[in-house]
């Protein structure tokens, strides 16, 4: 018979034998005492997984941990036998350059920072400016340019040869450079310094001492300045005289021991009378003289240069513009030409590998062609006021 409404039957509570209970709990207390014995004895419990091995290499016999106090190292032990790098002589160190031409390395000596080479500044030819020490006339006439022109004579038999004269610029940035170019390049060559150098004027007075002749490279405004801008405090045609005499005095402050200085770009400035002719009359206040790179055709320089009594030079061959190997010696053929026309040539050159690597060649055997090689003073053009 059904119950009635709002009656619930009673539940009946189903209950496990008890020989299926004690069967469950010794099952799962056997697989759980398997467990734990073999965690325990394993030595491996990951030796199912899947695994990779990775072979090192073995570490060299100097660096393997002695077998004992005793031990001592075998024949592998011993350092591989290395060709000896001849001492540097007094004054100078030993650098390693890498040739522009062939990539290999070389051991050169220059002078070190301690050597006895460094020339010294006279301080009588130094002013006090506002930003440090700028050249200046001395007191008895002395002119910087005649104070730290290069010493070396021309022998009498070569005095009635064609001069060359070689500058090469951008140097002082990079040390490596820099150091290159000194091991290189014959003592005649001129070197041009950057004013944005680190090390100026140490590696400034290294290159004096090594007998180079020097010129401050000053950065002059272009055509398309400022999308082309030669650099910080560069001389602009929009400033005033007075603001590019300060930017130029600024400039020189930056390293001595320079007979003058040159022009780094600056088409559109020496092309502007109203701009250079200041500076041009401050270089030769200062008893400098100006070397146009000839980069420009529209240059007023020689001119004004004249008109002030600045001596002068103007170079006659961009050396590497297309700086390649044929075409630099190319250019140093044009310029002997010029050099046996003119009586007198000047090149100019920047300090790319490939040109300190063709130039040091080139210098070995101009000798030998009848020309002779010389410092930059050594070709300038004297002021029209001078007897």
């Amino acid at each position: 018979m059904s119950a009635p409404l709002g009656q619930s039957k009673k539940r009946r509570r189903l209950k496990m034998p008890p020989i299926t209970s004690a069967v469950m709990v010794g099952v799962f207390g056997f697989f759980l005492a398997v467990f734990v014995l073999w965690a325990a004895v394993m030595k491996d419990p990951m030796g199912s997984e899947p695994m990779v091995v990775v072979a090192l290499p073995e570490l060299p016999a100097a660096a393997k941990p002695e077998a004992g106090a005793d031990a001592k190292p075998g024949p592998e032990a011993a350092a591989p036998s290395q060709p000896a790098t001849p001492p540097a002589a007094a004054g100078t160190q030993t650098i390693t350059i890498i040739d522009g031409s062939s990539g290999k390395t070389q051991d050169v000596q220059v002078p070190s920072e301690s050597g006895g080479k460094t020339p010294t500044v006279d301080s009588k030819l130094l002013e006090t400016s506002r930003h440090g020490k700028i050249p200046r006339i001395g007191l008895d006439g002395t002119k910087v340019m005649t104070a730290y022109a290069g010493t070396a004579a021309i022998a009498p038999d070569k005095a009635d040869r064609p001069r060359i004269a070689v500058v090469v610029g951008g140097l002082g940035i990079s040390a490596s450079t820099t150091a290159e170019a000194m091991a290189k390049l014959p003592a005649a060559v001129t070197f041009a310094f950057s004013p944005y150098g680190g090390d100026l004027g140490r590696l400034a007075g290294r290159a004096r001492g090594e007998g180079h002749e020097l010129l401050l490279q000053v950065p002059m405004e272009p055509f398309d300045y400022p999308d082309n801008d030669p650099g910080p405090q560069t001389l602009l045609t929009t400033l005033s005289p007075d603001q590019n005499v300060d930017r130029m005095q600024w400039l020189m402050s930056r390293m001595q021991g320079y007979v003058g200085v040159a022009n780094f770009m600056g088409a559109r400035f020496t092309a502007t009378e109203g701009a250079l002719a200041p500076v041009l009359r401050e270089t030769a206040k200062r008893g400098l003289l100006f070397v146009d790179d000839g980069s420009s055709p529209r240059s007023l320089a020689s001119q004004i240069a004249g008109a002030n009594s600045l001596p002068f030079v103007k170079s006659d061959i961009a050396i590497d513009i297309v700086p390649t190997p044929p075409e630099i010696d190319r250019a140093l053929v044009r310029l002997e030409a010029t050099a046996r026309e003119n009586g007198a040539a000047v090149g100019v050159a920047t300090a790319l590998p490939v040109s300190i690597e063709r130039l040091s060649q080139w210098a070995k055997s101009v000798g030998d062609r009848g020309f002779v090689l010389v410092p930059i003073t050594a070709i300038v053009t004297k002021p029209k006021s001078a007897t």
